[in-house]
């Protein structure tokens, strides 16, 4: 029996107001947008200053320009010169790492954001894809509470709750409500936006989907599965040119790709609800492999990949931690030279025997 629209807006409103949703998806994609720009700032650090740098041929002041009319702003053409360029990048690559790892993520979020939108806006016409949903993600990432799990912050808040640190000042009774009050009141509003920024970010990556799919329909070349041999036969995207070729003499499988890509992407909003989101993430998760081998977009790829793992409810992540730490636990285990459960008794240590 369908369930009426009263109850139905209260389930809703229960789930927006009463915990937080997906706080290890949000520790997924912190630590991976984290990394993946991290990793893209150290590729590009031998180009950087022609890239992002006064000597780039997009200059500052051709910047300028185009943010008066763009409305974009970057702290990199704040100065021309090179030492404040170098601070930034360095100040750049220190913040990504820290969103990652998780340290004070509520203000290192905020700075991740700003330096992630002042390098995209400084190079624009030097993106794939990969940066723009990077940027957008740490956009929204700034309103979730991305560091709760997995993070340094959840590590420093388990010492403090272990060793009995919370101190609490003594207060009268109408104090000490009011100031119950306006906590339930944050937690409140913290809990409102991350559900908000959560889905947010599962209704971006699904319009992401939905919206290649149909674009893709629209054109000859996906129509009659040839895209990806026109794909393959760019310079621009041939890492490994021989692979390339060998992957396009098979003209069948290029044809049953093509069609399986579009398919998966128009589906892919209408399958979250049900079991076959499961198969359809995995042979997403294969066809952006495929992409950074053969097509070389590792950032772009990467970035789809974090993006996808909003999808995974919260005991698929509990169930990968407690089978993390059950690995580590054996490892640690036989290391030590004591038996784990289930070995056989004739591979324990036997005692010497007794002389008498």
């Amino acid at each position: 029996m369908p369930q009426p629209m009263p109850d139905r807006i209260g389930t809703l409103l229960t789930l927006l107001l009463e915990r937080p949703i997906s706080l290890y998806a949000a520790a997924v994609l912190r630590i991976g947008y984290g990394f993946l720009y991290l990793a893209f700032l150290l590729r590009e650090f031998p180009h950087r200053n022609e890239i992002w740098g006064p000597g780039s041929p997009w200059t500052p002041a051709l910047a300028k320009q185009l943010f008066d009319q763009t409305g974009w702003a970057s702290i990199l053409t704040l100065s021309d010169t090179r030492a404040y360029f170098e601070v930034c990048y360095t100040a750049a690559l220190v913040t990504s790492a820290l969103f990652m790892l998780g340290w004070r993520t509520r203000a290192v979020s905020v700075l991740f954001a700003v330096v992630v939108t002042s390098f995209h806006a400084r190079a624009i016409y030097m993106t794939d894809g990969g940066d723009t949903l990077i940027l957008l993600m740490a956009l929204y990432l700034v309103v979730t509470a991305c560091g709760r799990r997995w993070s340094l912050d959840a590590r420093r808040t388990r010492l403090r709750a272990s060793a009995g640190k919370t101190v609490r000042l003594p207060l009268d009774q109408a104090s000490g409500e009011l100031r119950r009050h306006l906590r339930d009141a944050r937690l409140t509003v913290i809990t409102v936006l991350h559900n908000c920024g959560m889905l947010v970010i599962a209704a971006q990556v699904c319009f992401l989907y939905g919206s290649a799919g149909l674009y893709k329909v629209q054109g000859a070349s996906w129509g009659n599965g040839t895209a990806l041999h026109y794909a393959l036969n760019l310079d621009v995207f041939q890492p490994w040119p021989e692979l390339s070729a060998l992957a396009d003499e098979h003209d069948v499988l290029i044809a049953i790709t093509c069609y399986l890509t579009v398919l998966l992407q128009v589906a892919f909003p209408f399958v979250l609800f049900g079991r076959l989101k499961y198969p359809v993430l995995t042979m997403l998760l294969g066809m952006h492999v495929g992409v950074v081998v053969f097509l070389g977009l590792p950032l772009f790829s990467g970035a789809m990949i974090v993006a996808d793992a909003v999808f995974l409810p919260d005991r698929f992540y509990r169930y990968l931690g407690q089978l993390w730490r059950g690995t580590t636990r054996r490892t640690e285990t036989r290391e030590a030279g004591t038996p784990s459960r289930g070995e056989p008794a004739l591979m324990r240590p036997q005692h010497a025997p007794s002389s008498q």
